[in-house]
């Protein structure tokens, strides 16, 4: 299995000076997630993908000698897009804003990978969101209960001709380590009380 990070957007939601992705919680939060990653053991491959729309996140992880893989950098899903059509291999692929992830969640969701399933996103209850004071701008129906995105799929890239005509299947984890995903200043001040 090979993790992908998603590294190469250009976080405009959060009104920054700087990149996302290197606003810190202990280090950058980008090394938080690839450290997540490693710690699991799990991947034979491990791809950082970026663009031009965050250069300085692409020269710290090259800093860090991690493997990158470069796109466009024209929105997640074209870029993503790129990167499945080049990998033909199973795939976890997170968003590069997760602080809180760490080797034992990446543990637990991948063992729920199916290989007979395309695409499988890990969903959290917005009721759970709610609870810690977050919020998130992509809701989705599943289980008779309103979910958001957590920003985590386990993908068999060997199945897919297009992302435009997947089948998605989900799966609910309410766990805070997939919940805190920095998309506004406010989640980033809530991450300093956690």
């Amino acid at each position: 299995m090979i993790g992908i990070v998603m590294a190469g957007g250009k976080g405009t939601r959060m009104n920054l000076d700087d990149e996302k992705l290197l606003l810190k919680y202990k280090k950058p939060i980008i090394l938080h997630v690839i450290d997540s990653l490693n710690n699991s053991n799990l991947f034979s491959k491990i791809l950082a993908i970026t663009s031009s729309n965050s250069p300085k996140t692409k020269k710290l992880l090259q800093e860090n000698n991690i493997e990158i893989f470069d796109t466009p950098g024209i929105g997640y899903v074209e870029d993503l897009n790129l990167v499945l059509k080049a990998i033909d291999d199973q795939v976890l692929v997170t968003s590069g804003d997760l602080p809180l992830l760490d080797g034992e969640i990446i543990k637990k969701i991948v063992n729920q990978y199916d290989s007979q399933k395309t695409w499988t996103s890990i969903l959290v209850t917005k009721k759970f969101l709610s609870s810690l004071g977050l919020e998130s701008d992509y809701p989705v129906n599943f289980s008779d209960q309103v979910c958001h995105y957590t920003g985590i799929s386990l993908v068999n890239s060997k199945k897919i001709t297009s992302l435009e005509t997947l089948d998605e299947n989900y799966i609910i984890f309410d766990d805070k380590r997939l919940a805190f995903n920095l998309n506004s200043k406010q989640d980033y001040d809530l991450l300093s009380t956690t």
